[in-house]
């Protein structure tokens, strides 16, 4: 017997989340990858803030793509684990360079808003094929980016209304 008997779906319904899936494993190892490179390359105002939070980011971001293969796994896929790979399918570009703290988290908003609409995607498709863990590992994803955005947006405003 297949994992997916004992968890009651059906192979053809989760092949569309299995794909997205992929997708999103691939933007998530980019998205990872340039958080590296800020948290390396980050200087002058914010350093001490931005350093720190980008270094958080990064490993969340790590334990997203474990959670994430290790779901195409238990949906009966095989996640990729190439970069040449990942780089032909995601969307999330690579960036490198950065020093300037309020462009690295201009790149993060820009980020965090292609991978929540994506998650979004999954969600739609899970409950479609009735795989409700897959959509709430996307639902408790989404709960996190929201209040990230929300803070990184605080963050970054320039000037202070009254």
């Amino acid at each position: 017997m297949k994992t997916l008997d004992y968890l009651h779906l059906n192979e053809n319904k989760v092949a569309d989340v299995v794909s997205a899936l992929h997708r999103l494993l691939a933007d998530f190892q980019v998205h990872y990858t340039n958080l590296r490179g800020f948290h390396w390359d980050i200087k002058g105002h914010g350093f001490f803030v931005l350093h720190g939070k980008f270094e958080d980011m990064y490993n969340d971001a790590a334990e997203k793509v474990d959670e994430i293969a290790e779901r195409i796994l238990m949906l009966g896929g095989t996640p990729e684990n190439k970069f040449s790979e990942y780089l032909k399918v995601a969307k999330v570009k690579e960036i490198s360079g950065i020093t300037c703290g309020g462009e690295a988290v201009d790149h993060i908003l820009e980020t965090y808003g292609y991978l929540i609409g994506e998650e979004r995607k999954v969600i739609e498709l899970a409950n479609e094929a009735g795989d409700d863990a897959t959509a709430d590992l996307m639902t408790g994803y989404l709960k996190e980016q929201e209040k990230m955005v929300w803070m990184l947006v605080a963050f970054s405003t320039k000037s202070c209304a009254k």
